[in-house]
């Protein structure tokens, strides 16, 4: 092989290396994480995955859509799943799912954001889940925007799914080291909805309530954690307004090793990044 062969062999090489690093550093515990299987039925641990993604909470429990809209702003429900899954394949309802789009339009208020590092595994399970469901009930109206809505959207400040992927999809959480992966994805793909991908909170549109930092769950040990996680309580038996609503929908069926992880994973943040 003559020098120049050798050169590019080098070249092409250290471009297919570099592309696999930054593909991996993108997605860092994806092949290595996932939600503990708690049953061995796939629809079964597909359906408590939803359950804690929130699927269930905004598409309600029988998956057939809920109104979500906000009078002199949007008209707008979440769709019949039941109706809408049986039209698409198991890769294209992945692809739905982590890109906020459909291949005719984009979607709005889908958190898929936080959905596009899902594992394999656990996209495969919500899928079956979703395609276990009867078909029943209406196919709803697609959006419906009101002037409030164009001008934020031409604004900027009301975006849709897709736009949200396209900023967010790649970034991850803090990273507090391999023993800490799994509490790292569940947060991704659970709590940075609220609290936003660097896990500092804030208030994420005017006049919304302000979402703490979690580095406050360094103040809590696990029993207070599981319990507010659980029941909805925080420290000193305190109702915390969305905090308890969504605990109460979706993070009470989180399992005892999930908790544990999350746990984990936030007070080490708390450490590492204060």
């Amino acid at each position: 092989m003559d020098e120049m062969h050798i050169n590019w062999l080098f070249v092409v090489v250290v471009l297919f290396s570099t592309s696999c690093t930054d593909q991996r550093e993108q997605n860092p515990v994806e092949d290595t994480a996932q939600f503990e299987r708690v049953s061995a039925d796939l629809v079964a641990h597909g359906e408590r995955v939803a359950d804690v993604l929130g699927c269930t909470g905004c598409h309600g429990s029988n998956l057939i859509g809920e109104d979500w809209s906000e009078p002199g702003f949007v008209n707008l429900w979440t769709a019949n799943l039941t109706r809408s899954v049986p039209r698409y394949t198991d890769a294209e309802l992945a692809k739905i799912i982590r890109s906020g789009a459909r291949a005719d339009r984009e979607l709005w208020e889908m958190p898929s954001q936080i959905f596009a590092q899902l594992s394999k595994e656990d996209m495969s399970a919500v899928i079956a889940f979703l395609r276990s469901k009867t078909a029943e009930g209406p196919v709803h109206d697609e959006p419906v925007f009101e002037e409030a809505a164009r001008l934020e959207i031409a604004s900027g400040t009301y975006t849709s799914s897709r736009a949200e992927v396209a900023e967010k999809a790649a970034i991850w959480p803090p990273d507090a080291g391999k023993a800490h992966a799994l509490g790292r994805y569940i947060v991704r793909a659970t709590c940075a909805e609220c609290h936003g991908l660097n896990l500092r909170g804030g208030q994420p549109y005017p006049e919304a309530t302000m979402r703490p930092d979690l580095r406050i769950v360094a103040a809590y040990d696990i029993d207070q954690f599981r319990h507010l996680l659980r029941d909805g309580k925080a420290i000193g038996e305190r109702d915390v307004s969305l905090m308890s609503e969504v605990a109460l929908g979706r993070y009470k069926h989180f399992s005892d090793a999930e908790i544990a992880a999350v746990h984990g994973y936030l007070r080490r943040v708390a450490q590492l990044e204060p």
